[in-house]
């Protein structure tokens, strides 16, 4: 990719290291202007609330201690911020549980169920 994708891309995982591993793969596939990390999925809902943040795209791992992915969806269900429709998220997760899949499938904000780790394969395939 040579220019950036995105404007802001928010990722949400309780794990550092994946968090490391995936920030350093969009950094280096160039996919956004700026990249903001949480580790903790009320954090993320709590700045998207304020407006702290405005997202083109939203990377949302599933398995988190005390709001998984799809609490995540539910309180984002409930938000009212400006261009919502417009928001990519993605799953990213290692989970290989099917019904987490179907239940990804199912979201109408999910816009794909990505296997960790991202890739840049992956991420060209995204910025079309």
């Amino acid at each position: 990719m040579e220019s950036k994708c995105y404007n802001l891309c928010l990722l949400i995982d309780d794990n550092f290291i994946d968090n490391f591993v995936t920030r350093k793969i969009l950094e280096s596939g160039n996919f956004a202007k700026e990249i903001v990390v949480y580790q903790s999925a009320p954090e993320a809902i709590q700045a998207l609330k304020d407006k702290k943040i405005v997202p083109d795209v939203i990377f949302l791992d599933i398995r988190m201690p005390l709001m998984d992915g799809f609490a995540f969806l539910d309180e984002y269900d409930k938000l009212v911020i400006d261009h919502k429709q417009d928001i990519k998220i993605f799953m990213l997760s290692s989970s290989l549980d099917p019904v987490d899949f179907r239940l990804s499938t199912q979201n109408k904000y999910i816009t794909q169920f990505i296997h960790k780790p991202i890739t840049h394969k992956v991420l060209e395939a995204i910025c079309i």
